[in-house]
């Protein structure tokens, strides 16, 4: 699956989601300015987008992203904190805005990852393509600016701590 990465001015918005007027677009860039604005590191964000998905692909064992935002802080030890924000296809053919803090997984059983406090909005049903993404992109720049420590994120959702050696 070809996917192409750059800054939010890069992305085709036209190109992925044909039915955005010039305000909607004005929109989406404006919310993705403020998730680069919140960004510790002060750089901005690598935006991923992916050509192939700007039309429903039918239903798939994985879920197709149209346009996402993973920010991936580093830590010792194997452990993993991601921020992350995406556009996707659900199974009926909608698009959502998917929004979650991603944890490695310390439990006893390995499930791999936690999402935690994941956010999803579908689009049409309640809210436009823009509201969805504004809304994803006000709580992706609040979570950072939270604390970039994993082991916070799994105490606020009662997961297991990372064990040290």
């Amino acid at each position: 699956m070809a996917m192409y990465r750059g800054a939010f001015d890069d992305v085709p918005l036209t190109t992925l989601f044909p039915f955005l007027s010039p305000a909607d677009v004005e929109s989406l860039r404006h919310a993705a300015r403020a998730v680069d604005a919140a960004r510790v590191d002060g750089e901005g964000a690598q935006w991923e987008w992916a050509l192939q998905h700007a039309f429903f692909p039918g239903t798939q064992p994985w879920t197709p992203i149209v346009l996402g935002l993973d920010v991936v802080e580093q830590a010792a030890g194997g452990d993993q904190l991601e921020f992350q924000l995406e556009v996707v296809w659900t199974d009926l053919g909608q698009l959502a805005v998917d929004a979650a803090v991603n944890v490695a997984c310390w439990c006893e059983t390995d499930h791999g990852t936690h999402d935690i406090d994941a956010l999803r909005l579908a689009v049409g049903e309640v809210s436009s393509l823009p509201e969805a993404f504004r809304v994803g992109a006000e709580r992706l720049a609040g979570w950072l600016a939270d604390p970039h420590d994993a082991d916070h994120w799994r105490a606020q959702a009662g997961l297991p701590a990372r064990q040290i050696p």
